[in-house]
């Protein structure tokens, strides 16, 4: 007997079998049960998902000898013509070689012909939207008002091709590429079957080659079998088909966003000595910053296509990098993506695309830029004239809208006023509070930079239960508001439980005794904001950030 590939020999034999298409199955075996079936459908969606077999499973359960049934039997002679493509009654039409005019009036003449042996004469055009328009023209009667005896289903990857006058004579379904996560369970069920040893970093990777295509999968895994015998490893996937590991992806990303331009490129040229293929890490990368931004905007969205292992990376990595800068990161690698497809050198403009994306990460941005100013200008933005009233009705529709709105505005203020009275705490038995605000403030990003100043400029007063007590001397009134923002105090805390484990609330108070710290002179130990102010950080950050200098 020949041999048999996976994909033919585990194809879908019936509904439930059907991977990943559950609102496709659900509806077609409602409508059987019911006896709600169309005179035309239409399947769409991407190669390899199940669009033939979803066919043929329909045809099956229309024609079955116990039919109209949800579960066709599969072994009597009507369902087991159908499964091997034989049958007379299911006519199978390659729309690509059969597109003429010619060809569809010649099945318009054959439609008028009674099924032979089962209940329905059933057309099924694969790739339909190869037909000519004056084919589909000659179809529109037919199909609009065929023979009780006769059904249509049509198969395309290509639907905007066909015309919308077929389309609205059909019932259309549209398949979804199927999660990563139900190809490897599939693939995990094949290898049970066939008595093969895969390993689920294997299967994931497969799956994730396969980019939603079960079809794609089942035919990798053949190979693979061909390749490796029994066992197959995480490694061999790699190497047979030139992808890049999951963590080779998740390592890479970790670098860029913690601005580790040489371990960024270390691990590129690691690859691109392993002989992988440039385009495809750049393409895993791009995939993983989606999910990584699919992740920050709703966590849950990625449970069915993200192993846990994933998903806590995405949570780690979320941390480190804000919404807006993610975007312009997937918009600056798609450019660099676009590029590398014509280059010879692709790795030249990969290294280039990774140095200019860690650079891009370090430059506050505009929002930033004014954030902060506003914070210095007592946390008031400057409003322009005829802007009075309308802030003041967003200030009071935040009021209705948000019950905290209120609290965290009144918290705001006091944070800012003028000298505390908080008394300096002693320290806890078990935390060394210094120390504690150290590891924060080396695990602040660089591109927060403001961030990072006034942290540094904080003078640590110690613990008072949960709190953790901050003071600023007077002339430092403007980095305390930078560091009190609601939004930074949110960041913070997160942060203080990242090195703690435990949960925080910040203490911020204006103390008139505290010396500033980044006005200090050295030589003097008195302040000399009017000689040294060249020196403070606030201000080299902004000579920085725009390219200015101080003159006379």
């Amino acid at each position: 007997m020949s041999y048999e590939v996976f994909a033919r020999k585990y194809r879908p034999q019936t509904f439930d079998d059907l991977v990943g298409q559950t609102h496709v199955s659900r509806t077609l075996k409602n409508a059987v049960a019911q006896n709600r079936l169309a005179h035309a459908y239409l399947f769409v969606g991407p190669r390899g998902i199940g669009k033939t077999s979803t066919a043929r499973i329909l045809a099956k359960a229309l024609n079955c000898v116990k039919g109209p049934t949800v579960t066709p039997c599969g072994v009597c002679d009507n369902c087991r013509e159908i499964a091997a493509g034989n049958s007379l009654d299911v006519i199978e039409i390659d729309g690509a070689s059969n597109n003429s005019v010619d060809d569809v009036r010649q099945l318009r003449d054959n439609v008028r012909y009674a099924p032979a042996k089962g209940r329905y004469k059933i057309y099924l055009i694969d790739e339909v939207h190869m037909l000519s328009a004056q084919a589909f023209n000659a179809l529109l009667k037919t199909l609009e008002e065929p023979p009780a005896h006769v059904k249509f289903i049509f198969a395309t990857t290509e639907p905007q091709k066909v015309l919308p006058t077929i389309l609205s004579r059909c019932q259309r379904f549209d398949l979804h590429r199927i999660p990563s996560n139900l190809i490897a369970q599939h693939l995990q069920f094949i290898a049970g079957k066939e008595k093969i040893t895969l390993e689920p970093a294997a299967a994931h990777a497969i799956a994730r080659g396969a980019e939603g295509g079960l079809r794609d999968a089942e035919s990798m895994l053949d190979q693979l079998v061909a390749f490796c015998g029994e066992t197959i490893s995480e490694a061999d996937v790699l190497n047979v088909f030139g992808f890049t590991g999951e963590q080779t992806v998740i390592d890479l990303t970790e670098r860029i966003l913690r601005g580790e331009t040489p371990g960024a490129l270390e691990l590129l040229y690691q690859q691109s000595e392993d002989g992988k293929d440039m385009m495809r890490l750049m393409s895993d990368l791009i995939v993983y910053l989606r999910d990584l931004l699919v992740f920050k905007a709703k966590p849950d969205a990625l449970k069915e296509d993200a192993d846990p292992d994933l998903q806590k990376s995405l949570s780690a990595h979320a941390k480190l990098i804000a919404t807006d800068r993610l975007l312009e990161l997937i918009d600056q690698f798609a450019t660099a993506e676009g590029r590398m497809k014509w280059a010879p050198n692709k790795k030249l403009h990969f290294e280039v695309a990774i140095i200019r994306a860690i650079q891009s990460l370090g430059q506050a941005t505009l929002d930033e830029v004014i954030e902060n100013l506003s914070a210095l200008r007592g946390g008031k933005a400057v409003a322009g004239i005829g802007d009075a009233g309308r802030q003041e009705s967003a200030e009071r529709k935040a009021e209705i809208t948000d019950p905290g709105y209120s609290k965290n505005k009144a918290e705001t203020a006091r944070v800012s006023e003028s000298p505390s009275s908080y008394k300096t705490a002693q320290p806890s038995v078990d935390v060394n509070p210094a120390r504690v605000w150290e590891q924060l403030s080396a695990k602040i990003p660089p591109q927060k930079a403001f961030l990072r100043t006034s942290a540094a400029a904080a003078h640590v007063l110690g613990i008072e239960g949960r709190n953790l007590l901050l003071g600023f001397s007077s002339d430092e009134k403007a980095m305390m508001e930078i560091l009190g923002t609601q939004a930074n105090r949110k960041f913070l805390e997160a942060l203080l439980h990242e090195v703690t484990g435990k949960d925080w609330t910040l203490k911020i108070s204006v103390k008139e005794e505290l010396p500033p710290k980044h006005s200090m002179s050295s030589q003097t130990g008195k302040s000399s904001r009017t000689d040294d102010f060249k020196d403070d950080p606030l201000i080299q950050e902004a000579l920085e950030m725009f390219k200015g200098e101080i003159r006379p």
